[in-house]
């Protein structure tokens, strides 16, 4: 299943935004998803794709969702930056008192 994810607008800003993207996807677009479809959310469309956005819709998809996730279409730098931040795990020893 592709995903054009300008359906939910050019920009995709703000966490309640996402919250709510993720909320009405889950009831319309991803109700009979399983653990072996491929969810491919394309990119192309997007002008700007804010991290806490991102956030609020992808980790809403891999909590809920075994499908496997992929990115199409990330050159925009805005997309490639924000989709490094969520998907990259964080190293929180950095972080941690000595």
């Amino acid at each position: 299943m592709i995903v054009d994810m300008s359906s939910f607008g050019e920009m995709l800003m703000s966490r309640p935004a996402g919250r709510e993207a993720f909320l009405g996807a889950s009831a319309y677009i991803f109700e009979n998803v399983s653990e072996k479809d491929t969810i491919s959310l394309d990119f192309a469309k997007v002008k700007v794709l804010a991290p806490s956005w991102a956030d609020e819709f992808i980790t809403g998809l891999k909590t809920n969702y075994k499908a496997t996730i992929e990115y199409l279409n990330t050159e925009n730098p805005s997309v490639k930056a924000s989709l490094k931040t969520v998907l990259e795990p964080i190293d929180v020893s950095k972080y941690q008192r000595t």
